[in-house]
């Protein structure tokens, strides 16, 4: 898959906003906590803080990863692209560089849990939600690179 990688730009918030309410609306165990505005709101001061990293194929945006430090704060695919090695791609990109990484997955998202395992994530703790958003029990899981 040719998939090109790079910064975020400002006017990259829409097309992530438009891949994070996707999911958000697609997943039924997701709460709807925001509107698709407010979903483009938070996109846009994810790419002032300089955490994200745009996915690309044939010009069109197919999904991005945004990383505080060590912490990944998001990673989405556009729906007719997940499962086509995106994600890897772009978590394989974060990793670069790094001896860890972090992250916080929803506990009803089996998926994610198995996609974070299969690339060294373990989990770390578990919360009833009562700190997230959404209210939702989640998973801290922890990527560490060999010999760290």
């Amino acid at each position: 898959m040719s998939v090109h990688l790079r910064p975020a730009r400002p006017l990259d918030a829409s097309a992530m906003g438009d891949i994070l309410y996707s999911f958000q609306v697609e997943v039924h165990k997701a709460p709807r906590m925001w509107s698709g505005a407010e979903t483009i709101a938070y996109c846009g001061e994810m790419i002032e803080n300089d955490w994200v990293t745009m996915a690309e194929k044939a010009g069109r945006v197919v999904g991005f990863l945004a990383r505080d430090g060590a912490e990944v704060c998001a990673l989405y695919v556009v729906p007719d692209l997940r499962g086509a090695g995106l994600g890897q791609i772009l978590l394989d990109a974060a990793k670069q560089g790094r001896d860890r990484l972090w992250l916080k997955v929803m506990e009803y998202n089996s998926g994610a849990q198995r996609f974070y395992r299969r690339n060294g994530f373990v989990e770390v703790a578990r919360s009833d939600g009562a700190e997230n958003d959404e209210n939702l029990p989640d998973i801290t899981m922890l990527w560490q690179r060999e010999g760290t």
